[in-house]
């Protein structure tokens, strides 16, 4: 009996399952599906994979830092009786907004996509995100709520979004990539979300440029009265609401993949039993297939090998990651993820504020200003961010994915006490060129490893799982950063940075932890993922013990049980 065939598969995510839905032993079937993927060389297909997955982490990214640029303009538009400036706490609230419900989405999406598997879920999260992104752009305020609380309410559901699309792309990228350019694989679908840095400060610059005039005559923020704050309403607006955009375009190949073979064939496990249900249901009987039937399709196999795998339960969670062998690879995957985002997020989500510090943002004239903001963004983002992104995906499969995240944090540390306790005695071009050095340090290890590491190093019943777990604590470190630490820069002097040098300081504290932490981490490059699991988690590779008891079968005639 052959192999019931199973659903999806477009020019992106290929169908590997059903290439050999015509051998009957379920455990070949596995062994030559996981085969192909893993020694496939690199071309178009995997190209393909990259863009569509890779798509999500550009909208990621473009949403949540385009409101970097959105809030100076929110400011003229909604606080003119303030001084053009969003109050603290409102400012806090909009961007720890996302975080919070990213958090939400991470662990969600990543239990789910274990329990219900990655297919069912995948482009979900994209609508969602969808939503909450033109949600954002056509909100108003109202006598009963103001434009603040909208919009932390539309950047939560956007958040839980963003949040189910860390696990979900990162495991359905590791589990369909080749062994041997896995990290790069993965790091290019995460380098992405330097591009839609790129492109949130490319459409605010335009959005300006297209609003020069009416900009330009407002010499101060006072004079910002009118055709001004209409211009720039109109102008956040577009830059938000643009990021649905990519969004849109990749939503059907995400709708269409086809189920990831790892999940089939080691989670699901039904594939004998829908062969069965099929065949009752052609027959003309009703209900399912009674396990006899079943049972006689398993028999029929030629010299099959049973498994007793794990099934993913919560009691089997805690009793597999209680242990410390296995509970200190989780230890290490989300604690360097949270440590790294504190320093991550702390500056990302306040290039304005460093801008303004070093003289480049804070001009009188709203054009000025607005456009010195997008182009010190574009500035920071060419010459740290993507550059670090793109040496990443060079190094990961030949470095090593541990070797890039510890000598990363140490880079760190050390650039962090520079800016820090140097910072009054640096020039503002000094400092810039120190900001860009963490930047391109961030990206180019702790930042790209803490994603990719956790999407390799555990069993595929919890892979998802634990991903989002390790995504959470990333995102917990991001709330930490912005309501705790970034709040500190104006200590002591209301609207301004006079502790900002304090702040650097205590980032560089964060990285000599993740320094530590981080040889808690395994290194899995170029490695199958079944290898990892065994080496890490005392899991039996049945894929390579299934070709040897095969040929041990064949002699004995006998059936063998393999225990994982």
């Amino acid at each position: 009996m052959s192999g019931i065939k199973t659903s999806g598969g477009n020019a992106a995510f290929h169908n590997f399952v059903n290439d050999f839905a015509h051998i009957s032993d379920p455990n070949e079937r596995r062994r030559l599906a996981l085969e192909k993927i893993d020694n496939a060389p690199f071309g178009w297909y995997h190209v393909r994979a990259i863009v569509v997955a890779g798509i999500g982490f550009f909208t990621d990214a473009y949403d949540i830092f385009s409101i970097n640029i959105a809030v100076t303009m929110l400011g003229y538009v909604y606080f003119h009786d303030r001084g053009s400036k969003l109050p603290t706490k409102s400012d806090t609230a909009v961007k720890v907004a996302t975080s919070g419900g990213t958090v939400i989405g991470q662990l969600f999406f990543g239990w789910l996509a274990d329990v219900i598997g990655r297919k069912r879920i995948y482009g979900i999260e994209l609508m969602i995100i969808i939503v909450g992104t033109l949600g954002q752009a056509l909100s108003g305020p109202s006598q009963a709520i103001n434009i603040i609380g909208i919009l932390t309410f539309w950047r939560v559901i956007m958040g839980i979004g963003i949040g189910g699309d860390y696990p979900l792309s990162s495991i359905i990228t590791s589990e369909f990539a080749t062994t041997k350019w896995r990290g790069a694989i993965m790091g290019a679908v995460f380098a992405n979300q330097g591009w839609g840095q790129l492109g949130a400060a490319i459409v605010a610059l335009c959005a300006t440029a297209g609003f020069k005039e009416t900009l330009k005559a407002a010499n101060t923020a006072a004079m910002c009265a009118g055709n001004c704050q209409t211009a720039l309403d109109k102008a956040w607006r577009i830059t938000i609401g643009f990021g649905a955009v990519p969004a849109c375009i990749a939503l059907y190949y995400r709708l269409t993949i086809p189920e990831t073979p790892r999940y089939t064939f080691d989670v699901a496990r039904e594939l004998e039993k829908g062969a069965a249900d099929i065949q009752t249901y052609i027959s003309g009987a009703y209900g399912n297939a009674k396990e006899e039937e079943i049972k006689a399709l398993r028999d029929a196999e030629t010299n099959p090998v049973e498994l007793n795998v794990p099934k993913a339960s919560w009691s089997d969670f805690w009793s597999h990651f209680s242990q410390w062998k296995h509970g200190s690879i989780l230890i290490g995957t989300a604690g360097s993820w949270l440590l790294l985002d504190i320093a991550f997020y702390g500056l990302g989500l306040n290039n304005s504020t460093i801008l303004a510090a070093i003289g480049y943002a804070g001009q009188p004239n709203v054009y000025t200003n607005i456009y010195n903001v997008c182009v010190g963004n574009l500035i920071l983002i060419c010459a740290g961010s993507i550059p670090g992104y793109w040496f990443a995906v060079a190094t990961l499969d030949v470095v090593g994915r541990r070797t890039l995240q510890i000598a990363g944090f140490l880079i760190l540390t050390i650039l962090f006490c520079i800016i820090g306790f140097a910072y009054h005695k640096i020039s503002g071009h000094g400092l810039l060129g120190l900001y860009v050095l963490c930047q391109l340090f961030m990206n180019w290890g702790p930042n790209t490893t803490t994603f990719i590491v956790p999407g390799e190093c555990y069993p595929t019943r919890y892979r998802s799982t634990a991903h989002g777990i390790s995504a959470a604590s990333g995102k917990i470190g991001a709330i930490i950063a912005q309501t705790a630490i970034a709040p500190l820069r104006t200590r002591g002097c209301p609207g301004g940075t006079c502790w900002l040098n304090h702040v650097m300081q205590i980032f560089a504290l964060f990285m000599l932890l993740g320094f530590f932490i981080s040889f808690l981490t395994p290194e899995t490059k170029r490695e199958t993922l079944e290898d990892i699991c065994e080496r890490l988690h005392g899991e039996t590779n049945y894929g390579r013990h299934n070709a040897e008891s095969s040929i041990e079968g064949e002699s004995t005639g006998e059936k063998k049980v393999v225990e994982v």
